[in-house]
């Protein structure tokens, strides 16, 4: 029996990005489904510290936003480029990819902190976007195909 085109594409995707991918959609169903609201998932930090809730270190990292186009595109780029990097960069090195995760999530959450103290600064509460951001960063800084197309792409519009 011939598989579907969305199950071949699933099971051919890394361990690392398909967990990651599957955690943003099971937490967003579970946010349209009213299973668990989005205040519950946030990263507020008084609530983390006063009344221990851990969970949001985490949780804050898998919901990007209800669905719609938002989230589709930051799903799309948070896989293709997450995909590339695993099959490329880190291929069978799929510990180094995962603690590269860890790292950058981890920043994201000093930086912010650093900025919670600070009562002028705007607080983010969901840091998936950012995630992926840093994601797509390290594969354009790793990736020689990248930055050679942004050389053409600037050559292209300051010589026509």
């Amino acid at each position: 029996m011939a598989q579907q085109p969305f199950e071949e594409w699933y099971k051919s995707m890394p361990s690392i990005t398909k967990a990651y991918m599957t955690g943003c959609f099971a937490t967003t169903m579970a946010c349209y489904l009213d299973l668990v609201s989005p205040l519950q998932l946030y990263l507020n930090f008084s609530a983390i510290i006063k009344d221990m809730e851990i969970w949001r270190l985490v949780t804050n990292f898998f919901f990007f936003d209800q669905f719609g186009l938002n989230f589709l595109f930051h799903m799309f780029f948070l896989v293709r480029h997450s995909r590339m990097l695993e099959e490329g960069s880190f291929r069978n090195r799929t510990a180094d990819f995962f603690f590269m995760y860890l790292f950058m999530a981890f920043l994201l959450l000093v930086i912010n902190f650093v900025f919670y103290t600070h009562s002028w600064f705007p607080k983010l509460m969901f840091m998936g976007p950012s995630l992926a951001f840093a994601v797509v960063y390290v594969f354009s800084r790793l990736s020689e195909f990248c930055s050679e197309m942004f050389e053409l792409q600037l050559h292209a519009i300051i010589f026509g």
